[in-house]
Protein backbone atom coordinates (compact mmCIF):
# COMPACT_ATOMS: atom_id res chain seq x y z
CA UNK A 1 0.00 0.00 0.00
CA UNK A 2 1.40 3.37 -0.99
CA UNK A 3 1.86 5.92 1.75
CA UNK A 4 -0.44 8.95 1.44
CA UNK A 5 1.41 12.18 0.82
CA UNK A 6 0.98 14.59 3.69
CA UNK A 7 0.33 17.51 1.35
CA UNK A 8 -2.47 15.81 -0.56
CA UNK A 9 -5.86 17.50 -0.78
CA UNK A 10 -8.21 16.95 2.13
CA UNK A 11 -10.89 14.29 2.32
CA UNK A 12 -13.66 14.87 4.87
CA UNK A 13 -16.33 12.27 5.61
CA UNK A 14 -19.73 13.45 6.88
CA UNK A 15 -21.87 11.17 9.02
CA UNK A 16 -25.48 10.88 7.87
CA UNK A 17 -27.24 10.77 11.23
CA UNK A 18 -28.83 7.45 10.28
CA UNK A 19 -26.00 4.97 10.77
CA UNK A 20 -25.71 3.64 14.33
CA UNK A 21 -22.57 4.98 16.00
CA UNK A 22 -21.30 1.44 16.61
CA UNK A 23 -21.53 0.75 12.88
CA UNK A 24 -19.92 4.10 12.04
CA UNK A 25 -17.07 3.22 14.40
CA UNK A 26 -16.45 -0.05 12.55
CA UNK A 27 -16.29 1.79 9.23
CA UNK A 28 -14.00 4.49 10.60
CA UNK A 29 -11.58 1.97 12.07
CA UNK A 30 -10.88 0.89 8.47
CA UNK A 31 -10.91 4.25 6.72
CA UNK A 32 -9.60 6.83 9.18
CA UNK A 33 -5.92 6.42 8.16
CA UNK A 34 -6.87 7.67 4.69
CA UNK A 35 -9.13 10.62 5.54
CA UNK A 36 -8.53 14.08 6.95
CA UNK A 37 -11.56 14.37 9.20
CA UNK A 38 -14.85 12.79 10.17
CA UNK A 39 -17.71 15.25 10.73
CA UNK A 40 -20.30 14.10 13.24
CA UNK A 41 -23.45 15.50 11.69
CA UNK A 42 -25.90 13.99 14.14
CA UNK A 43 -28.67 16.57 14.33
CA UNK A 44 -31.09 14.31 16.18
CA UNK A 45 -28.68 13.55 19.01
CA UNK A 46 -28.77 15.51 22.25
CA UNK A 47 -25.58 16.77 23.87
CA UNK A 48 -25.17 13.75 26.14
CA UNK A 49 -25.70 11.32 23.25
CA UNK A 50 -23.16 13.18 21.14
CA UNK A 51 -20.68 13.15 24.02
CA UNK A 52 -21.15 9.39 24.35
CA UNK A 53 -20.67 8.97 20.59
CA UNK A 54 -17.33 10.77 20.74
CA UNK A 55 -16.29 8.68 23.74
CA UNK A 56 -17.00 5.51 21.77
CA UNK A 57 -15.28 6.68 18.58
CA UNK A 58 -12.22 7.95 20.44
CA UNK A 59 -11.32 4.40 21.48
CA UNK A 60 -10.13 3.82 17.91
CA UNK A 61 -10.26 7.18 16.10
CA UNK A 62 -7.90 10.06 16.98
CA UNK A 63 -9.71 13.06 18.46
CA UNK A 64 -7.58 15.14 16.10
CA UNK A 65 -9.68 13.78 13.21
CA UNK A 66 -13.12 14.42 14.69
CA UNK A 67 -15.19 17.53 13.91
CA UNK A 68 -18.60 18.06 15.51
CA UNK A 69 -21.38 19.90 13.72
CA UNK A 70 -22.77 22.95 15.51
CA UNK A 71 -22.32 21.79 19.12
CA UNK A 72 -19.46 23.98 20.30
CA UNK A 73 -20.00 22.87 23.89
CA UNK A 74 -19.53 19.19 23.11
CA UNK A 75 -16.55 19.91 20.84
CA UNK A 76 -14.84 21.83 23.64
CA UNK A 77 -15.53 19.30 26.38
CA UNK A 78 -14.46 16.28 24.30
CA UNK A 79 -11.30 18.01 23.00
CA UNK A 80 -11.94 17.08 19.38
CA UNK A 81 -10.29 18.89 16.48
CA UNK A 82 -13.05 21.35 15.80
CA UNK A 83 -16.59 22.38 15.09
CA UNK A 84 -18.53 22.86 11.84
CA UNK A 85 -20.88 25.83 12.02
CA UNK A 86 -24.05 26.13 9.93
CA UNK A 87 -25.70 29.35 8.75
CA UNK A 88 -27.86 29.38 11.90
CA UNK A 89 -24.94 28.74 14.26
CA UNK A 90 -22.94 31.17 16.38
CA UNK A 91 -20.64 33.60 14.57
CA UNK A 92 -17.24 32.13 13.71
CA UNK A 93 -15.37 34.99 15.33
CA UNK A 94 -17.15 34.61 18.65
CA UNK A 95 -16.44 30.89 18.71
CA UNK A 96 -12.76 31.42 17.85
CA UNK A 97 -12.40 34.04 20.56
CA UNK A 98 -14.01 31.87 23.24
CA UNK A 99 -12.48 28.58 22.08
CA UNK A 100 -9.21 29.38 20.26
CA UNK A 101 -8.11 25.75 20.43
CA UNK A 102 -10.96 24.63 18.15
CA UNK A 103 -10.66 24.54 14.38
CA UNK A 104 -13.74 26.35 13.13
CA UNK A 105 -15.39 25.64 9.79
CA UNK A 106 -18.37 27.50 8.35
CA UNK A 107 -20.88 26.06 5.88
CA UNK A 108 -21.57 28.52 3.06
CA UNK A 109 -23.66 28.67 -0.09
CA UNK A 110 -22.49 31.90 -1.72
CA UNK A 111 -19.47 34.14 -2.29
CA UNK A 112 -20.89 36.71 0.12
CA UNK A 113 -21.17 34.11 2.88
CA UNK A 114 -17.59 33.07 2.13
CA UNK A 115 -16.38 36.65 2.50
CA UNK A 116 -18.23 36.94 5.79
CA UNK A 117 -16.73 33.69 7.09
CA UNK A 118 -13.26 34.85 6.12
CA UNK A 119 -13.69 38.22 7.83
CA UNK A 120 -15.06 36.55 10.97
CA UNK A 121 -12.03 34.32 11.34
CA UNK A 122 -13.25 30.90 10.21
CA UNK A 123 -10.41 28.47 9.52
CA UNK A 124 -12.08 27.08 6.40
CA UNK A 125 -15.43 26.99 4.61
CA UNK A 126 -17.53 24.08 3.41
CA UNK A 127 -19.16 25.08 0.12
CA UNK A 128 -21.92 23.34 -1.78
CA UNK A 129 -23.67 21.65 -3.11
CA UNK A 130 -21.38 21.66 -6.13
CA UNK A 131 -23.08 18.89 -8.13
CA UNK A 132 -26.67 17.58 -8.06
CA UNK A 133 -27.18 15.74 -4.79
CA UNK A 134 -29.77 13.28 -3.51
CA UNK A 135 -29.62 15.04 -0.14
CA UNK A 136 -30.72 18.31 -1.80
CA UNK A 137 -33.62 17.25 -4.04
CA UNK A 138 -35.07 20.01 -6.18
CA UNK A 139 -32.26 22.44 -5.41
CA UNK A 140 -29.99 23.37 -8.34
CA UNK A 141 -26.27 22.80 -7.77
CA UNK A 142 -23.90 25.73 -7.31
CA UNK A 143 -21.59 24.41 -10.01
CA UNK A 144 -17.88 24.51 -10.76
CA UNK A 145 -17.97 28.13 -11.95
CA UNK A 146 -19.22 29.39 -8.58
CA UNK A 147 -16.76 27.13 -6.77
CA UNK A 148 -13.93 28.65 -8.82
CA UNK A 149 -15.08 32.12 -7.81
CA UNK A 150 -15.19 31.23 -4.13
CA UNK A 151 -11.74 29.65 -4.15
CA UNK A 152 -10.36 33.11 -4.98
CA UNK A 153 -11.01 34.03 -1.34
CA UNK A 154 -8.11 33.81 1.12
CA UNK A 155 -9.60 30.89 3.02
CA UNK A 156 -9.44 27.14 2.36
CA UNK A 157 -12.54 25.84 0.59
CA UNK A 158 -13.78 22.28 1.05
CA UNK A 159 -16.32 21.36 -1.64
CA UNK A 160 -19.35 19.19 -0.90
CA UNK A 161 -22.39 17.84 -2.72
CA UNK A 162 -22.70 15.07 -5.30
CA UNK A 163 -18.95 14.53 -5.48
CA UNK A 164 -17.81 11.15 -6.81
CA UNK A 165 -14.34 9.85 -7.71
CA UNK A 166 -15.28 10.44 -11.35
CA UNK A 167 -16.10 14.15 -10.93
CA UNK A 168 -13.56 15.08 -8.26
CA UNK A 169 -10.81 16.29 -10.58
CA UNK A 170 -12.66 19.43 -11.83
CA UNK A 171 -13.33 20.34 -8.19
CA UNK A 172 -9.63 20.27 -7.36
CA UNK A 173 -8.74 22.06 -10.59
CA UNK A 174 -11.20 24.79 -9.55
CA UNK A 175 -8.98 25.48 -6.54
CA UNK A 176 -10.70 23.57 -3.75
CA UNK A 177 -8.51 22.52 -0.84
CA UNK A 178 -10.39 19.27 -0.60
CA UNK A 179 -13.75 17.54 -0.72
CA UNK A 180 -16.38 16.35 1.75
CA UNK A 181 -18.35 13.17 1.10
CA UNK A 182 -21.29 11.48 2.79
CA UNK A 183 -23.15 8.85 0.76
CA UNK A 184 -20.24 8.19 -1.59
CA UNK A 185 -18.45 6.42 1.25
CA UNK A 186 -20.91 5.60 4.01
CA UNK A 187 -23.55 4.20 1.63
CA UNK A 188 -20.98 2.12 -0.22
CA UNK A 189 -20.93 -1.66 0.20
CA UNK A 190 -17.14 -1.30 0.53
CA UNK A 191 -16.31 2.01 2.27
CA UNK A 192 -12.56 1.33 2.31
CA UNK A 193 -12.39 0.81 -1.45
CA UNK A 194 -14.54 3.90 -1.94
CA UNK A 195 -12.20 6.01 0.19
CA UNK A 196 -9.16 4.74 -1.69
CA UNK A 197 -10.83 5.69 -4.99
CA UNK A 198 -11.39 9.23 -3.72
CA UNK A 199 -7.82 9.49 -2.44
CA UNK A 200 -6.37 8.30 -5.74
CA UNK A 201 -8.45 10.87 -7.60
CA UNK A 202 -7.40 13.61 -5.20
CA UNK A 203 -3.75 12.71 -5.71
CA UNK A 204 -4.23 12.67 -9.47
CA UNK A 205 -6.12 15.96 -9.48
CA UNK A 206 -3.37 17.51 -7.37
CA UNK A 207 -0.70 16.41 -9.81
CA UNK A 208 0.63 13.64 -7.57
CA UNK A 209 1.76 10.40 -9.17
CA UNK A 210 1.54 8.05 -6.17
CA UNK A 211 -1.47 5.77 -5.97
CA UNK A 212 -2.90 3.03 -3.82
CA UNK A 213 -2.74 -0.46 -5.26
Amino acid sequence: MTRILTNAKELHIISNGKMPIEQLREVLIDIHPYITSIHLREKQKKARELFQAVELLSKDIPLSKIIINDRVDVAFITKVLGVQLAFHSLESGKVKKAFPQLKVGRSIHSYHEGEEAQLNGADYVLFGHVYPSHSKPGKPPKGIEELTRITQLDIPVIAIGGITPENTKPVIQAGASGIAVMSGVLDSHDPLSAVKSYVNTLLDGDGKSEKFI
